[in-house]
């Protein structure tokens, strides 16, 4: 479904994506592992196209220079230069770091603001599904999203990409500043929805301990580069790994 080849990102002179080539497949979920500053970001802006917008503001403020080579190929489309609401619309979405919800509108307000490109019968369709797999949601469904909780607010932000109808879900630190039964649940609820749609699922975290037992497959960042790749049951027997990420 998507392919990345020889990708590099630069701001100015400085690299913050050395030369990156991995596939996510259709229908599975892929883990992008890596400590803080490793490149998970920016990797993740660059698939969405959020990346390109940054770079046009850069420019017309005469800031930081941003350079993007290689290829990213979705279904086959070569999209390196394709917008960002482009990209949405095919079916990639992303769901940002620290959640970015609407913080003066209600939880179903945000929702119906994700909805914004699937059709009436696929808006209603999807909200139902995010009521069933984050029931917290529907009783707090007239809350401004400013007064939940940080968990409740990650529950917001995933079901708002729910309901953009992606393709291609990319989930940018999900279980950061959560608590551990928070993440379980998460963690959990992501697996289900990867079974219960087919919707592919990229997923980057700086912890890999929760999200390894569900990825099919799972590349690990340093400085901006892949240095390891496997199964999960590869990273997961990997000493490097259980050593970095596992303390162990």
């Amino acid at each position: 479904m998507l392919e990345i080849k020889s990708l590099m990102v630069f701001y100015e002179n400085a690299i913050a994506i050395n030369n990156i080539s991995m596939t996510c497949r259709q229908g599975e979920i892929t883990g992008v592992f890596g400590a803080n500053s490793a490149g998970k970001s920016t990797l993740m802006r660059t698939i969405s196209g959020i990346i390109l917008d940054q770079k046009k503001k850069q420019e017309m403020k005469g800031g930081e220079r941003i350079t993007i080579l290689g290829s990213i190929t979705f279904e086959g489309i070569d999209i390196i230069q394709m917008k960002a609401s482009d990209r949405a619309k095919k079916g990639i979405i992303l769901c940002p770091e620290r959640r970015r919800i609407f913080a003066e509108s209600s939880v179903l307000e945000n929702l119906k603001i994700g909805g914004i490109l699937a059709t009436r019968s696929q808006a209603k369709k999807t909200l139902e599904y995010v009521f069933t797999i984050f029931p917290a949601l529907k009783d707090l469904k007239k809350r401004e999203g400013g007064f939940l909780s940080g968990g409740e607010q990650q529950m917001l932000a995933i079901g708002r990409a729910l309901m953009a109808q992606p393709k291609l879900l990319l989930l940018d630190e999900p279980l950061l500043g959560l608590s551990p039964l928070m993440e379980k649940m998460l963690v959990k609820t992501v697996r289900d929805i990867n079974r219960q749609t087919g919707i592919t699922i990229l997923i980057s975290e700086q912890y890999s301990r929760p999200i390894l037992p569900i990825v099919h497959y799972g590349y690990v960042l340093e400085n901006g580069g892949a240095v390891l790749e496997g199964t999960s049951k590869e990273l997961t027997d990997n000493p490097d790994v259980r050593s970095a990420y596992f303390g162990l």
